[in-house]
């Protein structure tokens, strides 16, 4: 760490609990509160915010890759870490299906080229993994693909590392009751209904596909230059900062000191005169 420069504090006391997170000696915690919850992760917020000016200051280049199962709470965690910083320099990536064109290319190129410039952090939401996961199982590519895949990933992602990019993947692992818990409850809540997509069901029936096609991705590409962290996902707030602060905890990021800015005075009017606008308005409804 550069001389004079401040140590980031952690989010969490000595015992790896959040502050003021209930106290239980039983095997499954008490749930947090919302206070607790909004308190814990404002810190996160702000140590994300610190994350993103040590990397626009360094020119670092960060890949986060999220992976799960359907319904496993990986938006929920994507949503707060940009919730409070610069899409510019947190760039989210949720490819669409390929397209055609797509189709005939080799197969990371189109993830290749959403990989950070100097100074972002780039989050996938959902990944190249996508072959080792729906393709597979949804026999959307063929044996030889998928296998050659496993294979050449690891060197892919090696070479992704060696350029100097920090890389981190994480699977949200969600219990097969939470799962069908959540999708029951996209169908009842009429602003969730979108979320529930015919892959969704379909993923709720091949619970087991998807178990096998997990562990043998796990198996295969789980390497000591880009590990995967797994994440407990049934507790969708202490998942969320758990996941955050992890994140932090794995990148050597600095406290760039800030000095405010001066705000210069307004210019003088000179005449000028606000006119009482004759445009539509928006209906003061609340």
């Amino acid at each position: 760490m550069a001389k004079g420069s401040k140590k980031k504090k952690p989010a969490h006391d000595h015992k790896g609990e959040p502050e003021g997170a209930a106290k239980n000696d039983a095997a499954v915690p008490q749930k947090l509160n919302n206070k607790d919850y909004e308190r814990e992760m404002f810190k996160l917020q702000t140590e994300l915010v610190k994350l993103q000016e040590w990397a626009k200051v360094s020119g670092a280049r960060v890949v986060i890759i999220f992976e799960g199962r359907d319904a496993a709470g990986k938006g929920g965690i994507i949503k707060r870490m940009a919730e409070r910083t610069s899409p510019r320099v947190f760039r989210v990536v949720a490819l669409p299906a390929p397209t055609e064109r797509q189709k005939t290319q080799i197969y990371l190129q189109r993830y290749i080229e959403h990989l950070p410039a100097g100074g972002e952090i780039v989050i996938f939401d959902r990944s190249w993994y996508n072959r080792a996961g729906v393709e597979q199982v949804m026999g959307f590519c063929s044996k030889e693909a998928y296998t050659k895949f496993l294979k050449n990933t690891p060197n892919f992602e090696a070479s992704i590392v060696s350029d100097g990019i920090i890389l981190l993947k994480y699977w949200l692992e969600v219990s097969e009751k939470e799962q069908h818990k959540r999708f029951q409850s996209r169908m009842k809540d009429t602003s969730k209904r979108w979320k529930l997509s015919p892959m969704d069901l379909e993923s709720h029936r091949r619970w087991y596909d998807y178990s096998r096609a997990r562990d043998a991705m796990l198996a295969a590409t789980d390497t000591a230059q880009a590990p995967w962290y797994i994440v407990p996902s049934d507790d969708k707030k202490r998942a969320r900062l758990n996941c955050i602060a992890d994140i932090l905890s794995r990148i050597p990021y600095e406290e760039i000191p800030y000095k405010p800015p001066k705000l210069p005075p307004r210019q003088k009017a000179h005449g000028y005169e606000e006119p009482k606008l004759q445009h539509q308005q928006v209906a003061q409804r609340y």
